[in-house]
């Protein structure tokens, strides 16, 4: 099956993508450059007749498959044609080709062994909407698993692929499934053959349980019957590994601390779904997608709610944080307005002002006080040519002698012993002064201008 040969006019083959016991897959391109991934059945259809058993059962599964597309999922990959092959007379699928790796690959290196919460959260939600969106025109993929979902590097959107057991009959895919499925991922009910919604459901939590521990719950041992029987038998009877050890065991160690035990925090819904979806019985699962997908909904918005809760905590928290610090601005304000807030520069300046408005008071003073000493003595004033004493002719209280003084033009000032006589220039200029400070047997005789 992986060599080389014609799958139909307008359709050229590239050459094998993957080959199984359930088909191949090959990649192919349509006159231009349009790519598509192409699946082959393993079983040959003599001819394209209603009477052949085997093209029957094709084209009535083909005709399931294009009730996928009438409403199209961006989580399902899109089924282009069907067909025979010109050479070998298999029967085909064309689907669109999605560029990207798949589940499978993102668990290698470089990778981290597990995926993050977040990122499994994601590829849960929306691996449950592909499988709502099957289920309800009547699909069971069959073969689901970790390889059969593509991460389409163009959207960011998670993809289911390959209905390759979906059109295969009931006796093809009983044979195939004992002898090439991926026995890993199968639902204890398909070692009868038998698929159902259900059986969707089981393969959906080995998915999940992988990218969470970083392996599937049952590994399978080698390649031969004995492995492949092992495993179904534990799928069958055995008790399913704790998913909250495995993931602890196999943390990725460039994760730092913080990470781990961030990522250790796994909400309640995520693991319910893990254990529902792996029950032994299908009746103990969810009964298909739709009803998985409710589940993945209302536990995300469960979840959605606690952080939106925590959120409006803290947000109430820094309110009442905020109000105590909008309380004491306001509080600071007020007492700030009660001092008078002033720069360096102008304080400086203020300070000189009043350090030289003091210095002009002080000397402002004591030259006033000055003026108040010399003014206030008794002045004898001369007018029209009498002689009068300041505070009046018969001040006897003063308690100095009274000598009148006789004005004579050609006559002069006897002068008493120790008596100073000013010079006439000088006595122009001045007034009659009587200084009672002067001792009380001293006369002072005012000498007239010449």
């Amino acid at each position: 099956m992986s060599k080389v040969f014609t799958i139909a006019e307008g359709l050229e083959n590239l050459g094998a993508l993957r080959t199984g016991g359930q088909g191949s897959v090959y990649k192919g391109r349509r006159t231009g450059s349009i790519y598509s991934a192409i699946k082959l059945i393993p079983t040959p259809v003599a001819t394209e007749d209603e009477q052949d058993k085997n093209y029957r059962n094709f084209r009535s599964e083909v005709a399931k498959l294009e009730k996928v597309n009438a409403d199209p999922s961006p989580h399902v990959v899109k089924i282009l044609g069907w067909g025979i092959t010109e050479s070998g007379s298999f029967p085909y699928i064309e689907m669109e080709y999605i560029e990207g790796p798949d589940l499978c690959e993102l668990l290698q290196p470089p990778n981290a062994k597990i995926f993050t919460l977040k990122a499994l959260i994601k590829v849960a939600e929306q691996l449950a909407d592909a499988l709502a969106h099957c289920h309800k025109v009547g699909v069971k993929h069959g073969d689901i698993k970790s390889n059969n979902v593509k991460y389409n590097i163009h959207n960011g959107n998670y993809v289911l692929l390959d209905f390759g057991l979906a059109i295969m009959s009931e006796e093809q895919r009983r044979s195939s499934i004992r002898h090439a499925g991926a026995i890993e991922f199968m639902a204890p009910e398909q070692h009868e053959g038998k698929m159902l919604p259900q059986t969707d459901v089981y393969s959906y939590g080995v998915i999940l349980y992988e990218l969470f521990t970083g392996s599937v719950p049952f590994p399978l041992p080698g390649s031969g019957d004995s492995g492949r029987n092992a495993v179904m038998l534990s799928h069958m009877e055995a008790q399913v590994p704790d998913a909250m050890v495995a993931r602890k065991a196999n943390l990725p160690a460039e994760w730092s601390a913080e990470k781990q035990v961030h990522e250790m925090q796994v909400p309640a819904w995520l693991l319910n779904l893990l254990s529902t979806c792996l029950a032994k019985s299908p009746a103990e699962r969810y009964a298909d997608g739709m009803e998985l997908q409710e589940a993945v909904v209302n536990g995300s918005l469960q979840a959605a709610n606690t952080d939106a809760d925590a959120l409006r905590n803290e947000n109430e928290q820094l309110r009442a944080a905020l109000d105590v610090y909008r309380n004491s601005v306001q509080e600071n304000q007020r007492s700030e307005q009660s001092h008078v807030m002033l720069s360096k520069p102008v304080f400086t300046a203020l300070v000189t002002m009043v350090v030289l408005g003091i210095a002009f008071g002080v000397f402002a003073f004591y030259t006033n006080r000055d003026r108040r000493d010399f003014t206030s003595a008794p002045v004898d004033s001369l007018k029209s040519g009498q002689d009068t004493l300041a505070g009046g002719e018969n001040d006897q209280s003063s308690g100095y002698p009274y000598t009148p003084v006789q004005k004579n033009a050609d006559s002069t000032i006897d002068k008493s012993p120790g008596e100073q006589v000013l010079p006439p220039e000088t006595a122009e200029e001045e007034t009659d002064t009587v200084i009672r400070d002067a001792p009380q047997d001293t006369t002072v005789h005012i000498p007239l201008p010449h």
